[in-house]
């Protein structure tokens, strides 16, 4: 994992806007109907290529492939493993039920979500490999005869996968938690034997609080989490710490969050993950305060800090003299060499969805680079 040894590098958390002949075939096949699989990988090749192009452009040093062939960040996983099925409704989130307007109006600014929310209705197997084959081929293509520092590729981690796919199953949630990591390290080491650096997404361990798990009380839920974290530690037994990060959010979304659950009690949770690099929100009105939090953690010397220092459910394109102080702020805690500057979340978590307008995404991208360019002038002088 290249780290900021000369200047601060750039990243983000991984989803990036799919363009529309994309989000069409994703959702064709989220609805039933066949898809020509030539076709969508001849699609996805080209939509992948110009995804790295303008990261590149950007500025951008660690890209992804933005998840373009995935329904969703958290649901994919039907397509590759067995033991899926139904579609359950999904509750609110607390922050937003007292709200119903207003979700109404998220609905038309943001889009809807359209992919179907399966339970865990069987023996849970790896169904098949091929959509992982072709997205690390299709990735490593595109950044043939790049200048790139590291390319990532995200994946779903077993705790978001309980938290999205209900467990209808198992005797206890440890077992469908063990089941899921089982079925899940195939694909984690896939992504690291084909030279990248692997990204476990877990918003499980912060936004579930008020979500997929709301009905836990906050006790339960914490101790949900250290099970899940020990789930996936397990998955990444035979990856080396410094391969993969990891990234904790509250929900992509712009809403109160007034339900979510503070940082300082997931703290020692989230540090206690094997993954060198914890991405996390940095930058929104609900989460900017919490650098303070950062600089009181007792964080391990191996652990490398990426914070959000753009948002991902705004319009603003923050000034790059704000992006600069925010990085510096991480810096004085941690050191510049363990910091990288990131975004709060992915720009487009679900195919079809997003808030920010897909020109304004690589604004804000360019934004992010032209911050960390100041803030390598301040640090690296």
């Amino acid at each position: 994992m290249k780290t900021s040894t000369d200047r601060i590098l750039t990243t983000h958390v991984g989803s990036l806007p799919r363009p529309a002949d994309v989000a069409d075939l994703l959702l064709r096949r989220e609805r039933g109907e066949i898809v020509d699989d030539a076709q969508f990988e001849s699609v996805l090749q080209a939509a992948v290529r110009a995804a790295v192009d303008q990261q590149i452009a950007a500025g951008i040093d660690i890209v992804s492939d933005g998840e373009l062939s995935k329904i969703g960040y958290a649901t994919y996983i039907k397509d590759r493993l067995s033991g899926f099925s139904g579609n359950r409704p999904r509750k609110p989130a607390l922050d937003l039920q007292p709200y119903p307007e207003y979700m109404e109006k998220m609905a038309l600014s943001a889009g809807k979500q359209n992919f179907k929310r399966l339970c865990c209705t069987g023996p849970i197997k790896v169904l098949t490999t091929k959509p992982l084959e072709f997205d690390l081929l299709n990735f490593g293509s595109a950044l043939a005869g790049t200048t790139v520092s590291d390319g990532f590729i995200n994946a779903a981690s077993p705790g978001v996968v309980s938290a999205f796919q209900p467990n209808e199953y198992y005797a206890s949630q440890t077992d469908y938690l063990e089941a899921i990591a089982t079925a899940m390290q195939g694909e984690y080491e896939a992504i690291v034997d084909a030279g990248f650096i692997l990204q476990v997404d877990c918003p499980d361990l912060a936004m579930a609080r008020h979500t997929g798990f709301q009905d836990l009380t906050e006790k339960e839920f914490l101790a949900q989490a250290i099970r899940q974290v020990e789930a996936l530690n397990a998955a990444l037994t035979n990856i080396p710490a410094d391969k993969i990060r990891m990234h904790v959010c509250w929900g992509n979304y712009e809403g109160p969050h007034t339900h979510d659950i503070d940082l300082i009690k997931i703290m020692d949770i989230i540090l206690s993950a094997k993954p060198s690099a914890i991405l996390f929100e940095a930058s929104n009105p609900r989460h900017a305060h919490e650098w303070e939090v950062w600089q009181q953690a007792n964080i391990p010397e191996n652990k490398i800090l990426v914070p959000g220092v753009v948002d991902s459910t705004s319009n603003y394109v923050e000034h790059p003299e704000l992006v600069s102080q925010r990085i510096c702020q991480y810096a004085n805690i941690v050191g510049r060499e363990r910091v990288l500057a990131g975004t709060d979340c992915g720009f487009a978590t679900f195919a079809g969805v997003g808030k920010v307008d897909s020109k304004i995404v690589w604004k804000k991208l360019e934004t992010l680079a032209a911050g960390a360019a100041l803030a390598s002038k301040k640090l690296f002088r």
